[in-house]
């Protein structure tokens, strides 16, 4: 009972649990990741390295255009196997939005069939009057 009282006092480098979690392949990519402001802890953003989290917080940050939210169970030891990995923290980020609701950017550009090639440049007219509105 003691152990566990003190695995849920401990508190690891925000890099290190990055890299324990697998949310990153290094931890040199864990610190350009903090570093550049894309990840809050608790809601604040944080470019420290060494700020210290343990279980209980939680992470919020984008990755893979993906906004992820995790609540640490454990700050964890090593970076060990995947399932080992996945028992560090508790997934609790929103559902993704269906691939027609990302951006209106996407919706924007025109589907393709595969192995069309580039558009000719009467298509590409075609194409800029329809996004510009002109009926010419």
């Amino acid at each position: 009972m003691a152990g566990a009282a003190v695995a849920s006092l401990r508190k690891e480098r925000l890099d290190r649990f990055l890299f324990f979690s697998r949310a990153v392949k290094s931890r040199t990519l864990a610190q350009k990741f903090i570093e550049a402001g894309a990840i809050r802890v608790n809601s604040e953003k944080t470019v420290r390295t060494d700020h210290k989290v343990g279980a209980g917080d939680v992470l919020t940050m984008t990755l893979h255009e993906r906004i992820l939210v995790w609540r640490i169970v454990d700050p964890g030891t090593r970076r060990g196997p995947a399932s080992e990995a996945q028992g560090l923290y508790e997934d609790i980020s929103p559902p993704s939005l269906p691939r027609a609701q990302r951006s209106p950017y996407e919706a924007a550009i025109a589907e393709r069939p595969a192995g069309a090639g580039r558009p000719t440049k009467k298509e590409r007219r075609e194409t800029d009057r329809l996004r510009d509105g002109d009926d010419d």
